[in-house]
């Protein structure tokens, strides 16, 4: 497990590597930042998340988190369920906002939160992908009102998934964010998606 979580502390650490574009290739930091990965190295990011099924990893900052929720959204598919906890203030909303960003292939794309709405669909060029804040959701039971159901065919991403109760789906990528060492820094915990190839 050490050798594991080692391997996957120096994946994270190379995320700039991975990325093509950057600095000096005339694109804007923002664009460079959130295009999306050559098929090859999708490949390789799947691998990566394919082999965690119960890891912690350390965010510096919020690029770094930002970059693990891009490397998400690279290996998801549709029908899975990622489910996001933390306490408020924690970059929930940072996350969401790269992994739905990442998914529409448009760095600058709007992502309001939907706290009120409780749910916001995207189309993407991977499908429908709806993003759920069910912080003010009433009981599981209310659910089925937001077309909790038929959503599941597409990709979610459900913030406050405990509050979904035994709706949320077995098989969903659990990601719990906590406070780090520093302001700044972020520790996520990720569990499910294990020996997915």
């Amino acid at each position: 497990m050490a050798g594991l979580a080692k391997r996957a502390d120096l994946a994270w650490r190379k995320i700039p590597a991975i990325m093509p574009g950057g600095a000096g290739s005339g694109q804007s930091l923002i664009t460079a930042a959130y295009r999306p990965v050559a098929s090859l190295r999708r490949a390789a990011l799947r691998r990566t998340l394919g082999d965690m099924s119960d890891m912690t990893i350390d965010l510096a900052d919020q690029a770094a988190t930002e970059a693990l929720a891009r490397r998400v959204a690279a290996c998801a598919r549709m029908g899975d369920t990622i489910a996001l906890s933390g306490e408020m203030g924690v970059g929930k909303s940072v996350f969401a906002r790269a992994f739905l960003r990442y998914l529409s292939d448009d760095p600058m794309l709007e992502v309001p939160s939907p706290t009120f709405s409780l749910v916001q669909i995207y189309d993407t060029p991977k499908g429908a992908v709806a993003h759920f804040d069910l912080w003010r959701l009433g009981g599981p039971d209310d659910l089925h009102e937001l077309g909790w159901d038929e959503l599941q065919g597409g990709i979610m991403l459900v913030e406050w998934p405990d509050r979904a109760g035994d709706e949320l789906p077995a098989d969903s990528l659990r990601i719990t964010l906590r406070h780090g060492v520093s302001d700044a820094a972020r520790v996520a915990h990720i569990e499910g998606w294990g020996g997915r190839p």
